[in-house]
């Protein structure tokens, strides 16, 4: 057991939050223990315990679900809800952890620093200036944000937000190619499990309007389902894909072209996201706001080719969860006085 504890919690939507959660806990020193906490089971390969919080949805409206506009997600009289924030709370009092990642929520990151637990909560894009993610930023200790410091906050950042973020570049389960491979005329579509994405019938019309590319849907519910979906990724010639983080991270480490089309989500997350992508960051994408016409598929694929992925090193180096591990074991004070003795 490691000299040192700590907590992470793990958001369940999608698969993201458990894939950089898993690069981060892998990175880890044997001296620090990482217990995770979360909705979702415990993933393959997790190095340590995992606690299966209890499910918290289904809450109604009436249940005054933010507590006037302070809190995200607190319903009044949930039993889900009491019992995974005294799961929290008890392993806090009896694993006393030296510190809590939060990836993300800010109820949790409140709940930790209540009980005395230093937070380092993840940063994430969009419009984050309600007074719910405020508080969530203002208690924690450090920010870590998975994207590269050229890039900068992708939310709307005061000064103390800026002098408490590490900005480490994007973290992904897979290392980034070092040397071309063969690729193919194929569009690979990325969707996942997270969220709504295109139809099945909207991709038919897109390949029926480009005979001399081969398209594979990567949906749960609607496509092709992989766990593995790197080597079609890399073969890509186009990647089609909404602009969440695990998503844009893993096309980064495959030095592939994108078509980034971002998918609605509470305060903007992925059109500032994509944003970002096209604009300060000049990464090898071209975004569209919404599911192109077929007509169009032929001249954007062509464009998007023409991209050089290599552009998407300064995304992805592969040394996002090393660089994310620096800044957790620098917050161990006790930690960084026993190694320098």
């Amino acid at each position: 057991m490691g000299l040192f504890s700590v907590g992470y919690y793990v958001h369940h939507q999608g698969s993201g939050h458990t894939h950089r959660a898993l690069s981060i806990s892998q990175a880890l020193p044997a001296d620090v223990t990482v217990t995770g906490l979360s909705t979702a089971p415990k993933p393959t390969g997790w190095p340590g315990e995992w606690v299966q919080l209890a499910d918290d949805a289904g809450a109604l409206p009436t249940q005054g679900l933010t507590a006037g506009g302070r809190l995200h997600y607190v319903p009044l009289g949930h039993d889900g809800l009491r019992t995974r924030m005294a799961q929290i709370a008890d392993w806090i009092d009896q694993h006393q952890p030296d510190l809590m990642i939060v990836d993300v929520s800010v109820e949790v990151a409140l709940l930790a620093r209540l009980h005395g637990v230093r937070v380092v909560s993840v940063a994430m894009p969009g419009q984050r200036d309600d007074p719910a993610h405020r508080l969530g930023y203002d208690v924690s200790d450090h920010l870590l944000a998975p994207w590269p410091t050229a890039v900068g906050p992708l939310w709307p950042a005061t000064a103390e937000d800026r002098a408490k973020t590490t900005f480490v570049g994007a973290i992904s389960r897979f290392a980034p190619l070092s040397r071309p491979v063969q690729t193919f005329r194929r569009v690979v579509v990325l969707n996942g499990n997270g969220g709504a994405g295109p139809s099945p019938t909207a991709i038919a019309d897109a390949a029926a309007a480009t005979p001399d590319w081969e398209w594979v849907h990567l949906d749960r519910a609607h496509g092709r389902w992989v766990e593995d979906p790197w080597p079609l990724l890399c073969s890509a010639g186009v990647v089609v894909s909404h602009a969440g983080q695990n998503a844009i991270a893993e096309i980064a480490a495959a030095r592939r072209p994108a078509v980034v089309i971002p998918q609605e989500r509470p305060f903007r997350e992925q059109r500032v996201m994509a944003d970002a992508l096209a604009g300060r960051a000049r990464m090898p994408v071209v975004v569209r706001p919404g599911w192109p016409a077929p007509q169009d598929w032929p001249a954007l694929l062509a464009q998007t080719e023409a991209l050089d992925g290599t552009r998407w090193r300064a995304w992805n180096d592969g040394h996002g969860a090393e660089r994310a591990v620096a800044l957790l074991l620098d917050l161990l004070p006790e930690r960084t006085a026993a190694v320098s003795a």
